[in-house]
């Protein structure tokens, strides 16, 4: 009884793979080009420890490759919120949400002519505990995870506009590279 239930699943996956290759469908990561061009961005991050966060997480995302030349640059600017959300009788929270909010600018390097603009939101939670230092541990696991989540989400949606043909951005505003050695958020985007 086992091996025909185990036989008929085999059939049905491999069914399954067989109607997927037949109606086109393509794994992000099968595109041609895309991890390459995932590993040419360079980010620069915003000061600050979230901004430190996020650069690190970017950075493991897009597999940046040192060795080679970056083809993109692409600059953060983040905006953190922290709303109570438990209050105990005493008018103390016991639970926080606290709201990550990523806006980024991808450059063509080394034109800095903009190829991609987004922004990404991210909400976690934690809760607050009696002890100062719990609380403290608590809000930077927070802010982690919320940095982690928003460069998981950045790089979905750089790999899937890369992997869709990176068609030509509309806008002439352009962002200066950054300056050899630095890694200061230097060169927003420029007039029109």
């Amino acid at each position: 009884m086992s091996q025909a239930r185990t036989l008929l699943l085999a059939l049905a996956l491999s069914g399954v793979g067989l109607a997927l290759g037949g109606c086109g469908f393509t794994p992000l990561y099968a595109a041609p080009g895309v991890t390459p061009k995932l590993s040419g961005v360079e980010v620069v991050a915003p000061q600050g420890r979230t901004g430190y966060l996020m650069g690190q997480h970017l950075e493991d995302e897009f597999a940046r490759d040192h060795r080679a030349q970056a083809k993109y640059s692409m600059r953060l600017s983040l905006a953190e919120a922290r709303y109570p959300r438990g209050i105990r009788t005493d008018n103390v929270a016991t639970r926080y949400e606290y709201v990550l909010t990523a806006d980024y600018v991808l450059a063509n390097l080394p034109a800095g002519d903009v190829a991609k603009r987004g922004r990404v939101r991210v909400e976690v939670t934690y809760d607050s505990a009696d002890q100062p230092y719990a609380s403290i541990a608590a809000q930077q696991d927070a802010a982690d995870r919320a940095a982690q989540e928003a460069a998981r989400r950045i790089q979905l949606e750089v790999a899937a506009w890369m992997a869709t043909g990176e068609p030509t951005a509309k806008t002439k505003q352009k962002v200066t590279p950054p300056p050899a050695n630095s890694t200061s958020p230097t060169g927003l985007p420029t007039g029109a």
